[in-house]
């Protein structure tokens, strides 16, 4: 396996849990009454390719599932990160 999909892969891993770790604390925070992480906040870490812990976070945790912005966009997100994954994959493979 080639460095960069090692590094690609641990960046990837690093960003899909702060995601998901947002979305769990925000969560505490709701349920405790506490400050809340700003929606923008969420959404832009599950749009920095943190889309499968974005995704996992809200079902998981079972959190801003009533907003059907959430429901519609953190999947579509995580549909266009793996498309743009696989490209990159396929892109590297290719220029050997």
């Amino acid at each position: 396996m080639k460095p960069e999909i090692i590094i690609g892969l641990a960046v990837l891993a690093v960003l899909n849990v702060i995601s998901f770790s947002l979305m769990a604390y925000d969560k505490r925070c709701a349920k405790a009454g506490k400050w809340r992480v700003p929606e923008k906040t969420l959404f832009l870490a599950t749009a920095c390719f943190g889309g499968l812990g974005g995704v996992l976070g809200m079902t998981l945790c079972r959190h801003k599932t009533k907003h059907w912005y959430f429901r519609l966009f953190f999947p579509v997100l995580l549909a266009v990160q793996i498309a743009l994954l696989g490209l990159g994959v396929w892109l590297l493979y290719r220029a050997k």
